[in-house]
């Protein structure tokens, strides 16, 4: 074959690969079509070219003619998140974090049973969380600080029992925190701090065993600390102040090999682990130095 058939066929099969990348369903450009109309595309920092494949929209992934990925973060999305987001059946990243998005998180979000990773952070959604988190058995990563979110946690949310990260701090969420929770035992990073939430905690974290982050601080909890939090070896950071926690008793003996941050109502608890900290570093420190002599 000569270098012109080559290149011939070269170019043939780039066009028709980006041509059959851009044949996504109807019902999926359209849901892209009304996301970008309802959030200002036109003052996006980088905008659309509606008259373009989908497949050359910046922030759209495409995998086997499907959208599997919208990635739009800190691009200045202003206005609400449309209903139409269901048509995204195959998405498996949401990530619309640190825009001005406003009016009511989507209940339809929680349908989208491929969604793996969804970041709202850093918006202004307001109202409730859906009800129902049964279809979200693939969600890994759930990401809402900062936004006005209200209302109780779900109980049903431990459906979702695939999830290492769950942020929610920084709203306005209020009630208990559902013992459900307790079979989120995947979680690596959990986090309700500076909400409304309150009442005791009447679960064990013990079964969490890779939970690194645990966020409570800042609530109208009380009663004793929840069950279980001394026994995770691998927390590193635990915030547990600006609630009324009647006793730290339990938290006296942690478990924990490399605890970064600890912070309680309890001055003299808080020394101690800070005090221990700093030797562990200082040994590390000492030990390195030792190795390169």
């Amino acid at each position: 074959m000569t270098k012109k058939l080559l290149y011939a066929s070269f170019l043939f099969i780039l066009f028709f690969q980006t041509a059959v990348q851009a044949q996504v369903p109807e019902n999926e450009k359209s849901a892209l079509i009304d996301l970008y109309n309802a959030t200002n595309g036109d003052s996006w920092l980088v905008q659309w070219n509606l008259k373009t494949p989908v497949n050359q929209w910046y922030g759209v992934d495409i995998i086997n003619n499907h959208v599997v990925g919208l990635n739009l973060y800190k691009n200045n999305l202003v206005g609400e998140i449309p209903n139409t987001i269901q048509n995204l059946k195959k998405l498996e990243v949401l990530d619309l974090a640190f825009n001005n998005l406003e009016g009511n998180l989507p209940s339809e979000i929680a349908k989208l049973t491929n969604l793996k990773v969804v970041k709202l952070e850093m918006n202004g959604l307001k109202g409730n969380l859906p009800k129902n988190f049964t279809a979200m058995q693939n969600l890994e990563e759930l990401i809402l600080f900062d936004n006005k979110l209200e209302g109780n946690i779900p109980s049903s949310i431990a459906e979702a029992k695939k999830l290492k990260i769950l942020d929610l701090s920084n709203n306005y969420f209020e009630g208990n925190l559902p013992a459900t929770v307790a079979g989120l035992t995947n979680l690596t990073n959990f986090s309700v701090a500076g909400n409304k939430l309150g009442g005791e905690i009447n679960f064990s974290f013990a079964k969490m065993k890779n939970l690194s982050e645990l966020m409570l601080s800042f609530n109208n909890f009380n009663g004793e600390v929840p069950e279980g939090i001394e026994t995770l070896k691998d927390i590193q950071f635990l915030q547990l102040q600006g609630n009324g926690f009647s006793s730290f008793e339990s938290l006296k003996e942690m478990k924990s090999v490399d605890l970064v941050a600890f912070d309680t109502d309890d001055l003299q608890l808080n020394i101690k682990y800070k005090q221990l900290h700093e030797i562990d570093n200082s040994g590390m420190a000492n030990n390195k130095f030792e190795d390169e002599e």
